[in-house]
């Protein structure tokens, strides 16, 4: 009987060590959807902020590039592509502490 109940209590905290990951995880997870990072392109003419679940939350545009469409929609893309970098980039940070710096796909 002995044996049987340490078995068990190994068990259990084998339990409670497996959660605690994946608790850290849940609660990264949730600082990331509320976390935000600013793209910006043409020095600053364009910037986009973006929530960490990649949704972009504000874009501003400097008057002086309202002429040239062209130069613009390249910008409004480059800023974008910034703020998703810096969120991706945000997010293996904020990760790498729970997976101790592994790739695992699907996470990053």
């Amino acid at each position: 009987m002995n044996r049987q109940m340490r078995r068990q209590s190994q068990r259990a905290q084998g339990s409670r060590q497996a959660q605690q990951p994946m608790e850290m995880l849940q609660k990264i997870q949730a600082e990331l959807e509320n976390a935000t990072v600013e793209g910006s392109a043409g020095g600053g003419v364009v910037k986009i902020v973006m929530m960490g679940n990649q949704s972009v939350r504000s874009v501003e545009i400097a008057p002086e590039v309202l002429e040239d469409v062209e130069m613009l929609q390249e910008l409004v893309m480059a800023a974008i592509n910034d703020a998703m970098s810096r969120v991706q980039e945000m997010t293996s940070q904020k990760l790498g502490t729970v997976t101790g710096g592994l790739n695992i796909p699907g996470l990053t």
